[in-house]
């Protein structure tokens, strides 16, 4: 069962683009969300489709007429989160840098340093750099 959770993880970040939620979530809530309601439906039909490579996905909509609407909602869904999360993630220095000058000037970065100071002095952060963070998975 992880094996599996962890394919359609890989199956998620192989297919990604772009999209948006308040909260991203995580690979594996991705992985849980889309198990779900799509996991009956790839061990019936997409048994023996590589995971990773669009093949399960391919194979869900070559079926689409008999696998549940919810699992194609689900997929949509963890695949914007997903998307967001790793956009978030590639944005948060430049919509964080002026909160790390201010706050954590002379901070060595590496080990999550700058993250653990900007999370110290939350107070004044701006709320930007907070959304950025939360989504990017890195602050709760």
């Amino acid at each position: 069962m992880k094996r599996f959770l962890f394919g359609l993880a890989a199956m998620l970040l192989a297919g990604m683009a772009g999209s948006a939620s308040a909260q991203t979530m995580s690979y594996a809530e991705a992985g849980a969300l889309i198990a779900k309601n799509c996991g009956p439906s790839i061990e019936k039909f997409c048994a023996k489709a590589n995971l990773g490579t669009g093949e399960v996905r391919n194979c869900l909509m070559a079926h689409q007429d008999q696998v549940p609407q919810q699992c194609f909602d689900d997929y949509a869904a963890a695949r914007a989160s997903i998307a967001k999360r790793i956009a978030a993630q590639g944005d948060a220095w430049n919509v964080c840098n002026a909160n790390i000058r201010q706050a954590c000037a002379g901070v060595q970065p590496g080990d999550a340093n700058i993250l653990n100071c900007l999370i110290d002095a939350s107070k004044v952060i701006r709320p930007a750099c907070k959304s950025i963070l939360v989504d990017a998975g890195w602050w709760q």
